[in-house]
């Protein structure tokens, strides 16, 4: 199932029972939160009729005005990345998921709390320490929200500044078990420098904005991708293929890359988001190729063990 025709892309939005749903009414009249949800997707709906297309309606953010869902959940940024100059990969595979080698976590929920730029490197580097021949171990999300002193918690932060952090200082990440996320920001837990952990000895952090072939090389050689994304009209995404509706100027969230499909009619990517798995495609989405959709491109860093 990593194919367009019958993959997951054509599986139904789930059903939403009329007591889950944002319909919610005052003397027989919807609310004003529901007419603005209505019209936005209407207008998310507007673009293509296509079967692989995106789709967006009721999710569990409905019931959120945007300036809500942004302030608790669009909390990254993007620092400016060089352009990345090497050579296009040769003999790339029409498509590629890291999910198939057993080496991608299962999807974790942030909360209310802007740490998507933490779930989205440690996302990386436990993936990266799998593709060394070490055990698949979810590594602890907290410790970067607590200790990466550059950033600002769960008032968000940049996967870059988490990177140099981990380089710069030589912190091991433990255990998500030894150190669990509260989806708060705490004092930092230090450990001591004999205790068992995985360091990060170097990162990438290049544009790739008009050459995503490159990029796709560069995911299958080096592991899973930490990119800052706009994100704002994941809001009410329910699943298929992005291809309009953000801004590759406005970067506010960051998600782990960790396959493409160039097979179909749309080439995309598969990207692992922070919400849980009641989102998207069981937290996935799905965004199209070779247009620098959202800003996918702009800012994308590879880790080294």
């Amino acid at each position: 199932m990593r194919t367009i025709q019958g993959s997951r892309l054509h599986n139904p939005p789930p059903q939403v029972t009329p007591e889950e749903t944002i319909l919610r009414e005052i003397n027989g009249q919807p609310t004003r939160r529901h007419q603005e949800s209505a019209t936005r997707h209407a207008y998310l709906n507007s673009f293509s009729a296509a079967s692989q297309s995106a789709k967006y309606g009721i999710n569990q953010f409905s019931d959120l005005s945007q300036r809500e869902f942004q302030d608790l959940y669009l909390r990254a940024s993007a620092d400016r990345a060089p352009a990345f100059s090497g050579q296009k990969a040769e003999g790339l595979p029409a498509k590629f998921d890291w999910r198939d080698h057993a080496i991608v976590a299962p999807v974790q929920n942030q909360q209310a709390c802007g740490s998507c730029w933490a779930f989205s490197v440690v996302g990386a580097v436990q993936s990266v320490h799998a593709i060394g021949g070490s055990q698949l171990v979810e590594l602890s999300v907290q410790q970067v929200l607590d200790c990466s002193f550059q950033n600002k918690g769960c008032n968000g932060g940049t996967p870059v500044a988490a990177l140099k952090w981990l380089t710069q200082t030589r912190v091991k990440l433990v255990p998500q078990s030894e150190y669990p996320y509260k989806a708060q920001t705490r004092m930092c837990h230090f450990f001591s420098g004999s205790h068992g952990g995985v360091g990060v000895k170097n990162f990438t952090a290049l544009d790739f904005s008009g050459q995503e072939e490159a990029m796709m090389g560069h995911l299958v050689k080096h592991g899973p991708l930490s990119v800052v994304v706009d994100a704002l009209s994941w809001q009410d995404y329910l699943g298929g293929i992005i291809q309009y509706h953000c801004s590759s100027k406005r970067s506010n969230h960051a998600v782990l890359v960790v396959g493409y499909d160039t097979t179909g009619d749309i080439p995309y990517w598969i990207v692992q988001n922070s919400w849980g798995t009641t989102w998207g495609d069981k937290g996935y989405v799905y965004m199209k190729v070779g247009s620098n959709i959202c800003g996918i491109a702009d800012s994308v860093a590879a880790v080294f063990l």
